[in-house]
């Protein structure tokens, strides 16, 4: 009977040992866990806001060649990134483009939460309301970089070259796009085409008439681009 007992007493001990070396074993991993990602956190690249104008553009198009060749990295989409800036944002650019849903500036980049910061109106035109945003984004939150993307087959462009009554406000975007469709009128190739090009130009015009911006891009602290992405093949072409 004794003897019983110091069996049962034995091999409880040994049960409860080896309770006690997994709860030890899954601590360990939920900590490993844990701390991979801040280790990876702060060996990242760069922080963003530390980047010049052409680094970021730089990041941008690197980005966009991993959405090409399907490679993408989903960068800062972690639970970690979003604790991150949840009380801050220091976004590396700035993007002024079509509200249309095939052109998800995050997607298209390859980026992640805090990392752009979009301006998304029909036609990528450059409203007064566009523009204060865009200057809050550039002045107060110090993105060292601004692109104005257009895109293949804008159906707001389109609608500009057509210049036909459309009903409620929709009217007012194409006013808005009617001064770039009237430079390249008479050019030859594909009137759309060439108005979509050439609205992305006669935005990036209108946002170089804020005195704000124009001082951080004399400063050097700011580069306006312009880019054209190609629904088709995935690709952002960068326009002179």
């Amino acid at each position: 009977m004794d003897h019983n007992k110091h069996f049962i007493g034995r091999r409880n001990l040994l049960k409860l040992g080896s309770m006690r070396a997994l709860g030890l074993t899954a601590a360990a991993s939920s900590l490993l866990w844990r701390v991979k990602p801040v280790h990876a956190a702060e060996l990242s690249a760069i922080a963003p806001s530390s980047l010049s104008p052409s680094a970021a553009l730089q990041k941008l198009i690197e980005g966009n060649q991993r959405f090409v060749q399907h490679h993408p990295q989903y960068p800062d989409q972690s639970e970690l990134r979003l604790r991150e800036v949840a009380q801050a944002q220091h976004p590396f650019a700035t993007l002024l483009s079509c509200a249309d849903s095939r052109v998800p500036a995050e997607i298209v980049f390859d980026q992640g939460i805090g990392d752009i910061f979009d301006v998304r109106i029909a036609g990528n035109i450059a409203t007064p309301e566009a523009i204060g945003s865009i200057e809050y984004a550039v002045v107060l939150l110090g993105t060292p970089l601004l692109m104005v993307l257009g895109h293949e087959r804008c159906g707001a462009v389109t609608a500009a070259v057509q210049n036909e009554a459309l009903p409620g406000e929709i009217s007012t975007f194409v006013e808005a796009i009617l001064p770039a469709v009237k430079r390249v009128k008479n050019q030859s190739g594909d009137l759309v085409d060439n108005a979509v090009v050439a609205n992305v130009r006669y935005q990036i015009e209108q946002l170089q008439r804020s005195p704000l911006l124009m001082e951080r891009m004399q400063s050097g602290k700011l580069k306006i681009v312009g880019g054209r992405y190609d629904l088709d093949t995935g690709i952002v072409k960068m326009i002179a």
